[in-house]
């Protein structure tokens, strides 16, 4: 009985924090406190919408006050260096380990473009694979005519990671590549990670009572993917960096091990593959790398990487 009752707990704070993201109007970021970013709708097909949220260098933050899109879209060919995030399986653009990552760029100096797919936040549409790569797909064609020369790399996190390996190798189908990727917390295979992948801020609950995920909060429950992460890295040559915390609950640090060994042997390079390891002490889990002291730097060094 105890059990019963403490599961019911669970579920209704977590329907609780949901209502409560789902009440964030994603389209006013300055509400929570990003005024150095700019909310946009793209249309990648007919009748879809997507929100992007674009967030400027840190550096640029004063410049940035009040302004509107064509300061933004002109703030892409400032020469600094872009990321396309690639966010998880559940939620929106405005989970906290989300913004994270974008302050975490931003910082460093970088622009970040983050995108909710089309079916979650705000995006219209129905969620598939084919969609989610479409949506990923404009996007970077969107950055590119915008950004001149600038570098522009793309950042997935957890269900994130397969949609940036397959739409990188839709992109060398069509004769462009992104400039670098970084995989955090990344499956090898949807089919088999699916329905283990949880993203929200509060994921111990979903630790503790892992059967919720199947029920609350997620747009692409039931839905036919692949995003094959491991066949995708035989493909890829684009200079590539795994990030995966040891104690990453939701997706094994065996998995990130393994997408090193499958793109290291695939590049034959030591220098175009990194895995960066987090010590389970840290207790950053699934979604916690953006804590990380060191982080800024394990990122600069490798955006430095990419420009010799």
């Amino acid at each position: 009985m105890a059990l019963l009752s403490l599961c019911i707990l669970s579920a209704s704070v977590l329907f609780i924090l949901h209502l409560f993201s789902d009440s964030i109007d994603l389209s006013q970021p300055s509400d929570i406190g990003l005024n150095h970013t700019l909310n946009i709708y793209l249309e990648p097909e007919e009748g879809v919408r997507v929100g992007v949220w674009h967030t400027v260098p840190e550096h640029r933050w004063k410049e940035a006050q009040g302004k509107d899109l064509d300061w933004y879209e002109k703030a892409l060919g400032d020469g600094s260096p872009i990321f396309i995030y690639l966010h998880g399986n559940r939620g929106n653009r405005s989970a906290p380990h989300r913004i994270g990552i974008a302050n975490v760029l931003s910082a460093v100096g970088y622009h970040v473009l983050a995108l909710d797919y089309r079916g979650f936040g705000d995006s219209t549409g129905e969620p598939t694979e084919a969609g989610l790569c479409t949506d990923v797909l404009y996007l970077y064609h969107w950055v590119k005519a915008r950004s001149g020369n600038s570098l522009v790399c793309v950042w997935g996190h957890s269900l994130g990671s397969g949609v940036a390996t397959t739409t990188a190798v839709k992109l060398l189908e069509q004769g462009n590549q992104f400039d670098g990727i970084i995989l955090e917390g990344a499956f090898l295979n949807a089919r088999m990670e699916t329905n283990k992948l949880t993203e929200h801020p509060f994921t111990w609950f979903y630790w503790k009572f892992p059967y919720i995920q199947y029920f609350l909060f997620n747009p692409l429950k039931n839905k036919d993917l692949n995003l094959p992460t491991d066949e995708n890295l035989q493909k890829i040559r684009t200079p590539l960096m795994i990030l995966h915390a040891e104690d990453d609950h939701l997706v094994p640090f065996a998995s990130g091990q393994e997408i090193y060994r499958t793109a290291k042997k695939a590049q034959n390079s030591d220098e175009r593959v990194k895995l960066v390891q987090f010590d389970a002490s840290l207790g950053y889990l699934h979604n916690g790398l953006y804590k990380d002291p060191g982080l800024p730097d394990i990122i600069r060094e490798f955006v430095q990487s990419l420009m010799t």
